[in-house]
């Protein structure tokens, strides 16, 4: 099935599936793994929706590297929502007021399982919070990319964590 067609069955069937839980593929490997962010483009994130879907491919390609490259169904990762939150290092807490500080970034999406009729097998929902210091240095420029960085790598790896291993 092509990208573009697997993307508009995910849109009808999404809501309509029937799978609270992902199941278990029996040997079986993912025959790709791709990440939808259309819900972040929607709501006026461009730019930062793609960086997120480059860092979310790899790291979700990264953790998911022994379980790929099969027949099997399409690990989707379905992003509904990033927040970055405005960060400006330590702002207070912490013992002796050093570091502390309670910014934090979080990504919201679904991982879905669809097999090739475009029909939606499993879902999975997951939040990740990460520490917004993950970043760096608050007054770096590239301190944001960083954080968008982390939080994908974060999701990837507590994502293969929570789904059936075999």
């Amino acid at each position: 099935m092509a990208w573009p067609a697997l993307l508009a069955a995910l849109a009808l069937v999404a809501g309509a599936a029937a799978a609270d839980d992902f199941p278990r593929l029996n040997g079986e490997r993912f025959a790709d793994i791709r990440v939808d962010v259309r819900p972040l483009i929607a709501q006026g994130n461009g730019p930062q929706a793609e960086a997120l879907r480059a860092d979310l491919t790899l790291a979700l390609r990264r953790a998911f590297a022994g379980r790929l490259g099969g027949r099997g169904p399409i690990l989707v990762v379905l992003v509904r929502g990033l927040s970055l939150p405005p960060y400006a290092g330590a702002q207070g807490g912490g013992r002796g007021g050093l570091g502390g500080g309670n910014q934090t970034d979080y990504l919201d999406g679904e991982a879905l399982l669809v097999g090739r009729g475009g029909e939606v097998l499993g879902r999975h929902p997951q939040l990740t919070a990460t520490p917004s210091s993950y970043g760096g240095a608050w007054y770096d420029p590239l301190s944001e990319r960083r954080r968008v960085t982390a939080v994908a790598n974060i999701y990837a790896e507590w994502l293969r964590r929570q789904l059936p291993a075999d």
